[in-house]
């Protein structure tokens, strides 16, 4: 099996949004541009970077591990951490638990949600112009120099 995973550019993001609304043109059950899979974050000391956040489906992943319904599984076939909504209380202790902010909680349907990359598939990599964001094989992989993107990210992740 080939594992892929979603790679983010940062560094090539022009915060167009056209991976946003990709997002919630694909998934039928997300109601506005606001219940996006993706987002993207904005530094405020840096007005020219941006960073697409998304489900990194996590090999150990959190929110799998503190969903008291098990209403989060891995998909072994896919490599992919999904949710069963109908199994989803809306309790959102898997938003709690997810380092990254990628989980996230439908207020009006009490249920959780996240990017399962439209099953292998993802339509925000198709959509983004400036290919901020990228399905590869793992394999295929080429580390970029994150020394710069670094404090970008420390000051984001500041609270």
């Amino acid at each position: 099996m080939d594992v892929k995973i979603l790679i983010i550019h940062p560094e090539k993001c022009n915060n167009c949004g056209d991976c946003e609304t990709a997002c919630i043109n694909t998934k039928a059950s997300l109601t506005s541009p606001g219940l996006s899979c993706i987002r993207i974050l904005k530094d405020t000391d840096d007005p020219n970077f941006f960073l697409p956040i998304a489900c990194k489906q996590c090999e150990n992943a959190p929110c799998l591990a503190t969903c008291p319904k098990e209403a989060i599984h891995r998909d072994n076939d896919l490599d992919l951490v999904l949710i069963d909504r109908s199994k989803c209380v809306g309790c959102g202790m898997c938003v709690s638990a997810c380092p990254f902010g990628a989980m996230k909680l439908d207020k009006q349907k009490a249920k959780s949600y996240k990017c399962d990359l439209c099953g292998g598939d993802p339509e925000c990599v198709k959509a983004c112009e400036p290919q901020a964001l990228e399905y590869k094989d793992v394999e295929n992989l080429k580390i970029p120099n994150m020394v710069g993107i670094a404090g970008h990210f420390a000051r984001l992740a500041k609270p």
